[in-house]
């Protein structure tokens, strides 16, 4: 069965960025990309208990709008991406995003979800909109890929994979990472951070796994003895000029620290590697 990508978009520079970045990572696969606009109503509110009905003339004009900008959004790419290998879908929606997403994922069975970081507002600040750090922590059926505003597309030469060796690989869990590997020829750079750098039986059997896992890919094994997970994975980053990171998103401590708001002042504002949370 062909690779089904979602790819929410609010029709903003950044959601198209984020969208021709899916393009081109997955240009020689066979894929459908779905693309859904999840619409709001000015006057529906969260405080407002009366939600526009389909059939409304409200409702219909704001799905109208959204299916419209869509079609433009297909046009656009198309320009672009004229691939026989993709197909392409629109769904529009009236719902909350997170809903809307999990909602799609089930109902079309999607691989992955492909996010820009910014919604069309950019606060600064909110750096990683809120919407993408939502998702990338409650998604649990599929991998997201977060992608920053200023990321233009090229073939990933170095993924950085951040791990505290603590919960025992699965092959299962790291299959996308792989797979962007073996497309792209892409290095994988292991990253343990902590501030006693010694590591126990445990995760000296974690770390083997792993190595048996990667097996002939290009991989290799760093260490960095920093109490702030956050700066070191940062500073590795920028000093190696490395073009993702790909973590797995296993509920415990690790996704807090990379996701607190220093981290995420630093990469997502002014840094800028695409993030991909695996589970």
């Amino acid at each position: 069965m062909d690779k089904r990508i979602l790819v929410p978009t609010d029709f903003s520079k950044n959601a198209l960025n984020a969208a021709r970045y899916a393009l081109n990572l997955y240009k020689e696969i066979k894929c459908e990309f779905y693309f859904l606009n999840v619409f709001r109503l000015d006057s529906y509110s969260t405080d407002n208990l009366l939600i526009p009905e389909p059939g409304s003339a409200e409702y219909e004009a704001g799905k109208t709008r959204s299916e419209e900008e869509l079609d433009k959004l297909l046009d656009i790419l198309k320009l672009h991406h004229d691939n026989l290998k993709h197909s392409y879908h629109t769904i529009s929606k009236f719902n909350f995003l997170a809903e809307a997403l999990k909602q799609i994922i089930d109902e079309k069975d999607i691989d992955l979800v492909v996010m820009g970081t910014q919604g069309a507002t950019g606060v600064k600040g909110q750096i990683f909109g809120s919407n993408t750090v939502n998702a990338m922590e409650k998604i649990r059926k599929c991998p997201v890929l977060a992608v920053p505003e200023d990321v233009r597309f090229s073939s990933p030469k170095e993924i950085v994979f951040p791990t505290d060796y603590k919960t025992a690989f699965k092959r299962k869990e790291l299959g996308y990472l792989i797979e962007i590997s073996k497309m792209h020829g892409t290095a994988i750079r292991v990253l343990y951070i902590a501030k006693n750098a010694e590591l126990n039986d445990e995760q000296i059997n974690n770390q083997k796994l792993l190595g048996d896992i990667l097996g002939n890919l290009n991989h290799s094994f760093h260490t960095l003895s920093k109490k702030d997970v956050s700066d070191g994975l940062t500073g590795f980053v920028e000093s190696r000029d490395s073009d993702m990171i790909a973590f797995i998103n296993h509920k415990h401590y690790f996704f807090s620290s990379i996701f607190s708001k220093p981290l995420v002042k630093e990469i997502g504002y002014n840094a800028t590697v695409p993030i991909l949370a695996l589970h």
